[in-house]
């Protein structure tokens, strides 16, 4: 972990609570990889997401991924002091090869996504959605896996008034 990026406090603290929060995340193994502001890398040992056939479960690269994308929109909101709930509106996944030990899930704004877009809408209407895309590196750097998702912020109800 990259404990000198001046990110990594509030990167490190989102992971705390997710382990806290989502029982599952703690079974994972489930730990900060990296945050640089923009790019959140969250990664898992191999052994207690094994399936049957001894490479990585399905489900356990989909969630990685899915609380990757998450965590990128939820620190984003927590850096601008916004009080939000962040919920998963779609996603596509695609399984592109088997990976066979520890594994990492890269998650960041979609190329055409726009923070400032983003900001501007929870502004005016409380609400906005901004599209995510994530990826488990594979075998030679090609990814593994791939998660594209719309993330939608909601503001709290104390913070909407």
């Amino acid at each position: 972990m990259n404990q000198a990026h001046p990110h990594t406090a509030a990167a490190q603290a989102l992971v705390t609570f997710i382990r806290d929060s989502i029982p599952l995340t703690d079974t994972m193994g489930l730990q900060l990889g990296s945050y640089d502001g923009e790019k959140l890398v969250l990664n898992c040992p191999l052994a207690p997401n094994v399936n049957d056939k001894g490479c990585a479960f399905g489900g356990s690269l989909t969630s990685l991924m899915t609380l990757a994308g998450w965590g990128v929109v939820e620190l984003a909101l927590r850096q601008r002091g916004e009080d939000c709930d962040v919920y998963v509106g779609e996603s596509t996944v695609r399984y592109l090869e088997p990976v066979w030990g520890d594994f990492q899930a890269k998650a960041q704004s979609a190329g055409e996504a726009s923070w400032e877009t983003f900001f501007a809408t929870l502004a005016s209407r409380h609400r906005a959605r901004i599209a995510v895309t994530c990826q488990v590196p594979g075998e030679g750097g090609k990814p593994a896996a791939t998660l594209e998702a719309q993330f939608v912020a909601k503001r709290r109800a104390a913070a909407a008034e």
